[in-house]
Formats: structure tokens, C-alpha cells, sequence
């Protein structure tokens, strides 16, 4: 048997935190002497906390480990799946991380040339286009800001399915109108839209007409800056807004390997202002 402190330097864990595993049932003392309240582990818990730190090494949260030490009868099938779930999230983060290194590299050689960190807004590319009337296939809801990856997997899931059930033909990419101008309570008024050439039961007309259109190559974090260049430009070239600004995706994101390679139509549809 091994005292709490022998424990917890052989595993470079401290006795508060063995303490705390035991409050909420991860790993209980082998032994508790009633007189004095002193911990003992036994030999065979070295190994379960060494397991233990482990998972904790790949970022699983206690309730992950919990769960994983419970499922005794297919104990190495969860762990199997829980570690191949893990390895992916850590690779987006490897990812984000590298994307935002690079960023950081770039704003950090921009400041060095003496310019400003913002000037990349300089370089968005704000242009006057006439966009087609067009018959949409739609889903219009209301979505709070966390649940946009489900929520645009669902929906254009249900499109998809509807389309190919009613033999439908689509017309161009996959896109997303946003009605409101700004986050509610009940979240942001949304619409999934599939452009398609039938008008049946389920489509709507969409007449968007002069839009300013900019094309991001690359990550979606860009498109707020896309969005406020393009207000600006509207704002010093005396255009307002006439209708929902929407986006279409030109390349599927879940085909796309690396971020960068994402291409998106950022479009707000606009109409000149009369001088006065």
C-alpha cells in the first residue's frame, strides 16, 4: 500500500487533486483508516492514474475519462473511438492554431514595413454586380450563433434529400441569406437555400438585382472584415442595403481539405442613392 504522498509523488499528481478524483468518484483510495482519515492506494492504481493523466495529456475532460473507465465490458472499443474523436478535434486546433500563426507572422511583418495592421482592408475587393432572378429551395429559421455547423449540416441535408426525392435541378451553389441585422434572443433570422430552375410547392421567387460582390479565397473568419468593407464602400459611394446580404458557396466545405482552399461570393444587395 502506498500512502497518499508517496501516491502522489509517483505520479506527479498532487494530493488536493487526488483528493478531489476521489470526491467525485475517479479514483478512490484503495484503503481509508477510520481513526485518522489517512488515504492509502494500493500498487494496481499506479497504472490507472498513469492512464488517467494520460487522458488528461489529450485534453479529455474528467466526465470523458469517467465515462470511458465505466464502460468496463467494451472498455477498449470506447477508448478506441473516444482517442480517434480526440486526435481529430486536436487537429483542427493544430490547424486553427497554425492559420492564426500565420496571421500573426503576417500582421507582425506588416507593422515592421510601417504600415498598418488593418491595411488588408485595403486589398478586399468590392465590386457592382447584377445577380439573376432565381427560384430558391429554402429553409428560413431562426439560429443562435453556436449552432450554425449543425444547423447548416441539417438543413442543407433536408435540401438535398428534397431535391433528389422531387427529381429537382439545382442552378448554382449552396447559399445562406441572413434577414437580421443583428443577433436577438431567439438568435438570427436564417435562411438555407438551394437555387434551383423548378418552382414547385416549397420554393420562392429571389430577385436580388445590383448586389456589391466580393470573393474570399480562404477561411471563413474573413468575412466579417469582407462585411464591413463592403458597408464602407456602400457608405462612401452612396448605395443602401435593399435586401438580406447572402453568401454562396462555391466550393463544399466538408470536400475541402485545407481552409485556404474555401471559396465564397460574399453579396449585399444595394441601390444607388438620388443626389440631392
Amino acid at each position: 500500500m502506498l500512502s497518499i504522498g508517496e501516491f502522489s509523488n509517483i505520479c506527479k499528481v498532487s494530493t488536493k487533486t487526488l483528493r478531489y478524483y476521489a470526491e467525485i468518484g475517479l479514483l478512490e483510495p484503495s484503503e481509508v483508516n477510520p481513526e485518522n482519515g489517512y488515504r492509502y492506494y494500493a500498487i494496481e492504481q499506479l497504472e490507472k492514474m498513469l492512464f488517467i493523466n494520460r487522458l488528461k495529456a489529450y485534453s479529455f475532460s474528467l466526465d470523458e475519462i469517467k465515462a470511458i473507465l465505466r464502460s468496463e465490458e467494451i472498455q477498449e472499443d470506447h477508448l478506441y473511438l473516444s482517442l480517434i474523436r480526440k486526435k481529430k478535434e486536436i487537429e483542427k486546433q493544430v490547424r486553427d492554431y497554425s492559420q492564426i500563426l500565420a496571421q500573426l507572422e503576417g500582421d507582425i511583418g506588416v507593422i515592421e514595413q510601417g504600415r498598418s495592421m488593418m491595411s488588408y482592408l485595403e486589398d478586399i475587393d468590392v465590386q457592382l454586380a447584377d445577380v439573376p432572378d432565381m427560384y430558391l429551395l429554402y429553409i428560413r429559421k431562426m439560429v443562435q450563433a453556436e449552432d450554425y455547423p449543425a444547423e447548416y449540416s441539417k438543413c442543407y441535408e433536408r435540401l438535398f434529400k428534397r431535391i433528389a426525392a422531387d427529381k429537382l435541378t439545382m442552378s448554382g451553389a449552396p447559399m445562406v441569406l441572413f434577414h437580421s441585422a443583428k443577433y436577438s434572443l431567439s438568435g438570427l433570422d436564417t435562411e438555407f437555400a438551394l437555387p434551383v430552375q423548378e418552382y414547385v410547392t416549397g420554393t420562392r421567387d429571389f430577385c436580388p438585382g445590383l448586389c456589391l460582390k466580393t470573393v474570399v479565397r480562404g477561411a471563413y473568419s474573413q468575412l466579417p472584415s469582407v462585411y464591413a468593407k463592403q458597408i464602407e464602400w456602400a457608405e462612401k459611394e452612396r448605395y443602401q442595403c435593399t435586401n438580406a446580404l447572402f453568401e454562396v458557396y462555391v466550393t463544399d466545405p466538408s470536400q475541402v481539405e485545407n481552409e485556404q482552399d474555401n471559396i465564397t461570393e460574399v453579396y449585399y444587395p444595394v441601390k444607388k442613392l438620388i443626389s440631392k
